[in-house]
């Protein structure tokens, strides 16, 4: 039901990169239904359209009022033009709360520019933590988190890593997984059949996914990675949607075209979540995925030595494994066989967070007071 005290109210959201968007739709359209006005940048930290922009129509978010175009570059190049579009946009656009997502260079810049401009901010995945500040990503969740108004915590470990950060207990609010919304909401879309078709993906066949700076930013790195998956693909074919991002690193150590391994430009969120429903087996370095693979009943090898999703862990269907140990994990994986979806899926992750989202955003720009009682678990 729309609410007129909040006509005057506009909110917008920040987006980045594809692991934005699923999490970025539920609340749109939640706080849609709730009629509030609102507004979409796109950074273009992932500029290729296949990265970004067929998200929009996959998910049906509107078209966005901005779209700075970033592109690639280091962290110090790429977060420097962001808070320079961001800065201008948020000036222009006057909004009442700012929403970020997830934990990419967008997220950081916009939390940054907001704190200076005096502009409140919320980020939904709150209260994630590796424990490991030699990735990037780390570091943005920290500062995203101290720095802002409210924060949306999808597991409960994120309040204990708040809490034990300081993070003022009135500014948390568990309400799950609004990643998982999209997903849910996709499942009846998801038909393997076209994209294994296309991708000639045919009978048991394991889909990889790999970007992580850990793992393909140094030679010796990326060539143990690469080692590795070649030896899953000895099992069985391993499909490759490859991200951008260190593509010419991981073919200089060997992963290209040959048999039992195919490299693919990166899918649609239906298409690939399609590929990975069919497959029998996911490699991974993504944070997402792992939660995808955990609803989906996939199981999903992740190579890194942690995880800042460590109910993916004890409630799904992941394991983490060195590039030493992945050929051998994989073979246990598939002699076990497919797993079906958790009866019990981490708590609130039932396809109702972002219209908890959109319900803690609207009563706070109604100026209602957050009591205890209407923090944590939400209905």
């Amino acid at each position: 039901m729309r609410d007129p005290r909040l006509q005057d109210s506009y909110v917008l959201h920040v987006l980045g990169a594809r692991p934005n968007f699923p999490k970025a739709a539920p609340v749109v359209t939640g706080l849609a239904e709730l009629g509030v006005r609102q507004g979409i940048v796109h950074t273009g930290q992932h500029y290729d359209v296949l990265m970004s922009d067929v998200f929009f129509a996959d998910l049906g978010l509107p078209e966005p009022i901005a779209n700075l175009g970033v592109g690639s570059g280091s962290h110090a190049q790429q977060t420097a033009a962001l808070l320079a579009g961001l800065e201008e946009v948020v000036l222009r656009e006057k909004p009442s709360l700012v929403v970020v997502y997830g934990d990419v260079n967008s997220t950081l810049a916009a939390i940054l520019v907001c704190a200076k401009l005096g502009v409140p901010t919320a980020h939904v995945e709150a209260g994630l933590r590796s424990f490991d500040r030699s990735m990037p990503e780390e570091i943005n969740r920290i500062v995203t988190d101290a720095l802002a108004d409210l924060l949306f915590v999808t597991s409960p470990d994120g309040l204990s890593h708040l809490a034990r950060e300081g993070v003022p207990a009135d500014r948390v609010h568990l309400v799950g997984n609004s990643m998982i919304d999209s997903l849910l909401a996709a499942l009846p879309k998801l038909d393997p059949a076209p994209v294994q078709e296309r991708l000639g993906a045919f009978g048991r066949y394991a889909v990889a996914t790999l970007h992580r700076p850990g793992n393909v930013d140094a030679p010796e790195a990326a060539k143990e990675l690469v080692d590795a998956v070649l030896g899953v693909a000895e099992q069985l074919p391993v499909f490759v949607p490859l991200h951008p991002r260190g593509r010419q690193r991981l073919a200089d150590a060997g992963l290209v075209d040959r048999p039992g391994l195919s490299i693919v430009d990166p899918l649609g969120y239906l298409d690939f979540l399609s590929l990975v429903r069919g497959s029998a087996l996911v490699v991974t370095d993504s944070g997402g995925v792992q939660e995808e693979t955990t609803v989906l009943g996939v199981p999903c090898l992740t190579v890194r030595p942690n995880t800042e999703r460590p109910i993916t862990v004890t409630h799904g269907t992941n394991r983490l494994v060195t590039p030493a140990q992945l050929p051998a994990a994989a073979a246990k994986a598939l002699a076990d066989g497919a797993t079906t979806p958790s009866e019990e899926l981490p708590p609130l992750w039932d396809g109702k967070s972002g219209i908890r989202i959109a319900r803690v955003i609207a009563a706070w720009l109604r100026g209602d007071n957050l009591a205890p009682a209407s923090r944590g678990i939400a209905g």
